[in-house]
């Protein structure tokens, strides 16, 4: 019998479908969580004006003492405070390291699914609905920028990625990449660039070092760009299976790619050749998905997935410790405070944890 896959409805109500003989089996991934949303046909227009993009909805995120214990999809760094951000448009942050956390003003109730910071104030945040938000405070309160109910159901974005403060890109469901020159005062359509006939769901983007722009999805797809987004390569890649994340290391042209039942390659030559790196925990192989990834200050690489799963690296990726949190619950991002413990997000909310992401006082 096929694993069951797990998915998310519209109305945010949890359940699941065995098998795969649903026309609908390339449900687009929740980030990182497994969740899906049953979404059917991707109609796009070539270029869209944000000023022209009406919003959703004008319902702001409902306040809840209780948002840094809900579902959160991802985390990283506005300067020196934590910006995370999730389930119902919940987008928090911190700080003092993750001990206390604020919520921001958001202008959705839609599932957040990333989010990317140039620097300390200016900062970009995707998910459903096709939304993009933007923040010129640190994360405190956010715009939307653009919004199209025209992908069907909504599609959502699943991740985004900023160049610099005018330059950036968001991909998703279907195919999607979406590009601004300007900040995301205007989203251009530009998801012909990549050769992508099955409109497989773009899951993950990221830079690599003295190489450009990489990015991978459903059923094992690559795609890579040497000139940082303006064309891009179709790669044959070493997996048939769907992957979740891309993340370069400190070397040059050297990234890591990650995915369902623990599948983890390194390549050292931006995608063009790749080594399967085995995952082993105390009781075998490491058999959970794995979701998303961060690199470090100090150079070292953190994936976390399924089942509390945290791999660490510190050798670029050429092999990863694995621990399996007692809680089990899935994380599905990652970051680090002033001290190099690890901030995890996932089910559960907020999770504060040693360096090797066992629970604190645990090492």
């Amino acid at each position: 019998m096929s694993e069951p896959v797990l998915w998310r409805t519209q109305s945010g109500h949890a359940g699941k479908v065995s098998g795969a003989p649903l026309s609908f089996r390339r449900s687009p991934l929740v980030k990182a969580l497994s969740c899906c949303a049953l979404l059917s046909a991707l109609s796009l227009v070539s270029t869209v004006q944000a000023a022209d993009s009406k919003p959703a909805t004008s319902t702001y995120s409902i306040e809840s003492p209780k948002a840094a214990q809900g579902l959160l999809l991802d985390i990283t760094h506005a300067g020196k405070r934590l910006v995370a951000v999730g389930d119902r448009g919940h987008i928090l942050y911190s700080d003092d390291d993750g001990t206390t956390w604020s919520q921001a003003k958001v202008p959705t109730t839609q599932l957040l699914t990333a989010v990317f910071f140039v620097d300390d104030k200016k900062g970009w945040a995707v998910g459903h609905d096709a939304q993009i938000l933007a923040s010129e405070d640190g994360g405190a309160t956010w715009t939307q920028q653009f919004s199209d109910l025209e992908r069907e159901e909504g599609a959502p974005f699943l991740d985004v990625w900023f160049k610099d403060a005018s330059n950036g890109f968001v991909v998703g469901a279907y195919g999607g990449l979406f590009t601004t020159t300007d900040g995301g005062k205007t989203w251009d359509d530009a998801s012909d660039r990549l050769d992508n006939e099955d409109g497989y769901h773009i899951n993950a983007i990221g830079a690599v070092k003295d190489a450009g722009l990489f990015a991978v999805g459903e059923m094992g797809s690559m795609f890579r760009s040497a000139d940082w987004g303006q064309t891009w390569e179709t790669l044959k890649g070493p997996y048939q299976g769907s992957l979740f994340g891309v993340l370069g290391t400190a070397e040059a042209k050297t990234l890591v790619v990650y995915g369902l039942r623990g599948n983890l390659f390194r390549s050292e030559d931006f995608g063009q050749s790749w080594k399967a790196i085995a995952l082993k925990t105390t009781s075998g192989a490491l058999e959970f998905g794995l979701a998303n990834g961060t690199l470090l200050g100090d150079g070292s690489l953190v994936v976390v997935g399924h089942g509390g799963s945290v791999l660490k690296s510190s050798d670029n990726g050429r092999s990863f410790s694995v621990l399996n949190r007692p809680d089990r619950l899935s994380l599905a991002g990652v970051s680090s405070d002033s001290k190099g413990n690890l901030i995890l997000v996932g089910q559960g909310g907020v999770h504060a944890a040693a360096p090797t992401g066992a629970k604190l006082g645990e090492q």
